[in-house]
């Protein structure tokens, strides 16, 4: 089990373009097509996948929103934030948008 982060550490470790949503870390990327969003849902999945750890997602026209939390434990652990920035390094590498 991984410890929950604390506010301070959470604030100070969340990654460029997450925000704080109670008890999950939520980031909305745009996207300019609907299969778009589908390909990067998929592609987020499959990094989940590989490192066991799933956030709920929604496909909107023009959007995905991306949550983490840490059911087990009951909030933000580094998992969830380790995760936000492994999406991050594939969006900045520019394969996934």
């Amino acid at each position: 089990m991984a410890d929950l982060l604390s506010d301070e550490e959470i604030a100070e470790q969340l990654p460029d373009g997450w925000e704080r949503d109670g008890d999950e870390i939520v980031r909305v990327f745009e996207v300019d097509e609907y299969l778009r969003g589908v390909n990067f849902a998929q592609m987020i999945g499959e990094i989940a996948e590989a490192q066991f750890h799933h956030p709920t997602m929604e496909i909107r026209y023009g959007e995905l929103e991306v949550r983490f939390t840490s059911h087990e434990e009951g909030g933000i652990t580094d998992k969830d934030v380790e995760m936000a920035q492994l999406i991050n390094a594939e969006t900045d590498e520019g394969t996934a948008l």
